[in-house]
């Protein structure tokens, strides 16, 4: 039997706090189709004009919630490259920047390149203690340097007209590109990047050089 990994002993940079509740917005329908909330400010939407969903900012509140990512965090360290655990820049070096990911190389040929994720990359110290604490990456990691990564979408509950006058949620919450018609309808919760030019590395000999 695989034992439970250890109490985590930091907070990830990207964590909710249970001082930080989900705020209560009423989602309606847009001017311009899709939704917005009723009492919509500038600031509820990014640079592509995808709604937002909305958090309070208040980080050391309270209790960690460690499987709930804060939206506003996550997606400050996708859009600046941030590590997820301290909030410092990744790890970069001529191969790329860092990141640590669940082993899937059985799902296709060249993975990850193209892969799709909502995860921010690393830098090197916090990298070695999330492979002994965090839950989906004890048993299964891999290591990839990153050349190149987009930003290019985002994950959230995806909303849909309705016969009662207001939109209603849908039953999952999906990856929606940037520019397609399902994004007016989308309330994003996390970031999402591609991922290009990857090379898979030896965990330990890349934390070797920070020792």
């Amino acid at each position: 039997m695989t034992s439970a990994p250890p109490r985590p002993d930091v907070v990830p940079f990207i964590a909710a706090w249970s001082g930080e509740p989900r705020l209560r917005r009423n989602v309606v329908y847009a001017a311009r189709g899709g939704v917005a909330f009723a009492d919509e400010t500038p600031e509820d939407r990014d640079q592509f004009g995808v709604l937002w969903n909305s958090r309070a900012m208040a980080p050391g509140t309270g209790r960690p919630r460690y499987g709930e990512v804060h939206p506003d965090r996550q997606c400050e360290a996708m859009r600046y490259l941030l590590c997820q655990v301290c909030g410092r820049p990744a790890d970069r070096d001529r191969r790329g920047v860092l990141w640590l990911l669940e082993d899937n190389r059985a799902d296709w040929d060249g993975w990850p390149n193209d892969l799709l994720t909502v995860h921010p990359p690393i830098c090197l110290p916090c990298a070695g203690k999330a492979v002994e604490m965090c839950p989906h990456l004890v048993d299964s990691n891999v290591a990839v340097r990153v050349h190149a990564s987009e930003v290019c979408g985002v994950y959230g509950r995806v909303w849909a007209p309705s016969a009662f006058g207001y939109p209603v949620r849908t039953a999952n919450a999906d990856v929606v590109a940037y520019g397609t018609a399902a994004a007016r309808w989308v309330l994003a919760g996390q970031l999402v990047r591609s991922l290009h030019g990857c090379t898979i590395v030896d965990l330990q000999r890349e934390l070797a050089r920070c020792r």
